[in-house]
């Protein structure tokens, strides 16, 4: 998993349970392009400051989705065969011998990237941006859609007894919304639009709530997405299409719903489209997030926006939000639970289902897995 692992060449059978059974430790592996098959999957040795986790909720992301259609997702390329998955919570049932927040029982949300504490970036407190990062279900490491996952105690967070295991997998996708706001800046005099009503759409809508956006506005194709925008707590909602040609007329309407000048504006789908979109509804002197990556190459209108000094600005994952999204979850700041829309089981025949209908779009916002 995260502190990597192999296939079982042997029997089949991961580590043994600590009363001396043996259990299988079964996995989702990306075998291929839309081919996924549950294996076992190997376990590495419980190190000291490791813990043995049993995992009980495990989300679907864009990127697992990506990864399972294309084998690759922006410059990540899938070249063998990976255990996929990053969303995560479930109960402790080690920890190793250096571990002395965690006890066996804990309910536990797990923070996927692994970073190697010692260059620059790590230094300076930008982990998330370190070249050495092994993030689960991000090739070459192996993800967390597994039975147990051994993971570094410090990258393991206790959950408050009011937030259930499906909203700690939350925090996942939580945290690229609330790492995006702390970029932006976002507070009580931040006006925010979000092109993109898919789940980091939502979640980044729910995050500049959280930090207290003073109004928020969200566009996109799909007038449920955009339904349940407006249920989460968007102040208007605007439908818009795919058609480039469009964007003068789209940005006006945002601009008519919004109603005064937009300060940030987050790109949650990250297409040429939906970026030029952005660039031209931001007021002078405003930013642009781009947190989506529906692209890997953008064609945009930088000289207007150049002109009106407004700041583009990339997110890649996050850094230090888990304490956070816990706090907004246990105080009630933040509601994750509509978003999900979909649950199923660990067999494979609901694997393949849970992917087919995230592949699919539609209705669907977040599918969890039961563990």
């Amino acid at each position: 998993m995260g502190k990597g692992g192999k296939p079982d060449e042997g029997d089949g059978f991961g580590d043994a349970s600590r009363d001396g059974v043996e259990q299988k430790n079964m996995a989702a592996w990306l075998l291929g392009v839309n081919t996924l098959k549950i294996q076992p999957f190997k376990l590495p040795n419980l190190g000291p400051h490791d813990v043995l986790v049993r995992l009980k909720a495990v989300g679907i992301c864009g990127s697992d989705v990506h990864h399972f259609k294309n084998m690759r997702c922006a410059d990540f390329v899938v070249k063998e065969p990976m255990v996929i998955g990053h969303e995560c919570a479930g109960f402790v049932e080690e920890v190793g011998s250096e571990v002395k927040h965690l006890v066996p029982g804990d309910r536990v949300a797990l923070e996927p990237g692994i970073n190697c504490k010692r260059c620059e970036l790590c230094k300076q407190g930008r982990y998330n941006l370190c070249p050495e990062m092994k993030f689960f279900g991000s090739p070459p490491t192996h993800g967390c859609l597994a039975n147990q996952v051994v993971h570094p105690g410090d990258l393991c967070f206790k959950l408050p007894n009011n937030v259930s295991l499906e909203e700690g997998a939350m925090c996942e996708p939580l945290s690229v919304g609330v790492h995006a706001c702390r970029r932006a800046n976002v507070g009580p005099e931040t006006n925010v639009l979000v092109m993109g009503a898919g789940p980091i759409g939502l979640v980044t809508l729910l995050a500049a709530r959280a930090f207290e956006a003073s109004r928020i506005v969200v566009a996109d194709v799909n007038g449920h997405r955009l339904s349940v925008a407006r249920a989460l707590g968007a102040h208007e909602i605007v439908k818009v299409s795919t058609n480039i040609e469009e964007v003068a007329e789209e940005v006006a309407k945002i601009k008519e719903a919004m109603g005064t000048r937009v300060d940030v504006s987050f790109d949650c789908a990250g297409f040429n489209k939906t970026m030029a979109t952005a660039l031209s509804a931001t007021g002078s002197g405003g930013k642009v997030c781009l947190v989506g990556m529906g692209q890997r190459e953008l064609t945009l209108p930088l000289t207007s926006a150049t002109a009106r000094e407004v700041n583009v600005i990339g997110i890649f994952r996050y850094k230090n939000t888990w304490p956070l999204c816990l706090e907004l979850l246990r105080s009630g700041k933040v509601d994750v639970k509509p978003l999900i829309t979909h649950r199923l089981g660990f067999s494979q025949k609901e694997v393949e289902k849970a992917f087919e209908i995230s592949a699919g779009g539609g209705n669907a916002i977040k599918v969890m897995f039961n563990l």
